[in-house]
């Protein structure tokens, strides 16, 4: 699974998930509810980019 990363350093990797948040690991990037946000920055799941 890709991992994806937000302007301001986070990366969400699926393998981990976010569990703070109650994103369970093994989560795909594309399966987070559109309700999500990063747990650093407060940035919607549009501002994310997939790394290369």
């Amino acid at each position: 699974m890709k991992k994806y990363i937000c302007p301001c350093g986070y990366e969400y990797d699926p393998e981990v998930g976010d569990p703070d948040a109650g994103i369970a690991p093994g989560t795909a990037f594309e399966d987070i509810p559109d309700d999500w946000v990063c747990p650093w920055c407060g940035l919607g799941k549009d501002a994310f980019e997939v790394q290369e």
